[in-house]
């Protein structure tokens, strides 16, 4: 696993852009012990505004700030920003194209122990069908890092997922990363694993199994989901001929819908998505035994693989 956690290499590195860039504020909701603002509280009290425990009025003093000039990052737990938060994200943020950055942390079920009430399975479905909203997930410390810069410098509003723990390290700090544009993380024939956020390093992992098997897996990892970059998912179908997604979010919404979306238009081909199932997850012991229970496992991406070449 990372040194890191995504949250905590994504605190320090909104801390650390802040001295470069005075415009950049932080805005949270009496979490930052948990969303790990406080490293950026510590550094600029001045530019730090708690407003208590108040996700749509967090949102609101985000707008407020933009229209002032600031760089805002309005951080809390997805879960919230993506449900109660949502019409204020909608009409204040969206609808006016306001230059704020919601910063959606414990996002998927990396909040393994506090159960489906703090769970965010359902919030890129929500952000990414609301206009002029730019939605990134980042696959591990690394990424969430190098995105604080691009996203801050980035005119418009942003939806940042972070996890709540550590992934997988897939990604070298310095390495080119786009907002936009999908990274070919691994070469490959006989079929495309398009993976986002935590499941990028496992999709690794399920690509070597494959490997053993006689099957060659490209492996692309899509970390803005929305633009999409169809470029290169339309590439990787007429190459490979079968897709498999894969993502620590619904099936319903996500970043399976997405890419089916946009290659049923386009090119499409015999595909399999891998993701959480269509109920409330249970609450786990660890987030990595959690995700294995709930159908992400290694294998269950194997197993997605094996199905969809059958239909090739």
């Amino acid at each position: 696993m990372g040194e890191l956690s995504m949250r905590e290499s994504y605190g320090r590195a909104l801390a650390d852009y802040a001295a470069l860039n005075p415009k950049v504020v932080a805005v949270d909701v009496d979490t930052s012990m948990s969303t790990l603002t406080h490293f950026f509280a510590a550094k600029y009290p001045e530019r730090f505004f708690n407003v208590g425990i108040a996700e749509p009025c967090a949102v609101d003093v985000g707008a407020g700030l933009a229209l002032g000039g600031y760089i805002p990052f309005v951080n809390a737990f997805a879960a919230l920003l993506a449900l109660r938060s949502l019409e204020q994200i909608r009409t204040c943020v969206c609808y006016t194209r306001t230059n704020v950055k919601i910063a959606a942390s414990y996002a998927g079920i990396s909040d393994f122990k506090d159960g489906p009430t703090h769970f965010a399975v359902t919030d890129i479905a929500n952000v990414r069908a609301l206009p002029n909203m730019t939605v990134i997930v980042p696959a591990d410390a690394n990424e969430a890092a190098q995105f604080v810069p691009l996203v801050a410098e980035y005119e418009g509003p942003v939806y940042l997922r972070i996890s709540r723990g550590n992934t997988l390290p897939v990604h070298t700090l310095g390495a080119p990363l786009q907002i936009g544009k999908g990274i070919l993380r691994r070469e490959g024939g006989d079929v495309t694993l398009v993976a986002t956020g935590s499941m990028v390093g496992r999709s690794l992992q399920a690509a070597e199994l494959l490997a053993a098997q006689g099957v060659n897996a490209r492996v692309v990892e899509i970390h803005t989901i929305k633009p999409l970059d169809v470029d290169l998912l339309v590439e990787s179908a007429k190459l490979t001929g079968a897709l498999v997604t894969v993502e620590e979010h619904a099936k319903i919404g996500g970043l399976g819908s997405a890419v089916a979306e946009a290659l049923a238009e386009i090119h499409p081909v015999p595909m399999q998505r891998v993701g959480l199932a269509d109920e409330f997850c249970v609450t786990g012991r660890t987030v990595e035994g959690l995700l294995d229970h709930s159908g992400l496992a290694v294998a269950d991406i194997v197993s997605a693989v094996q199905q969809v070449l059958k239909r090739k």
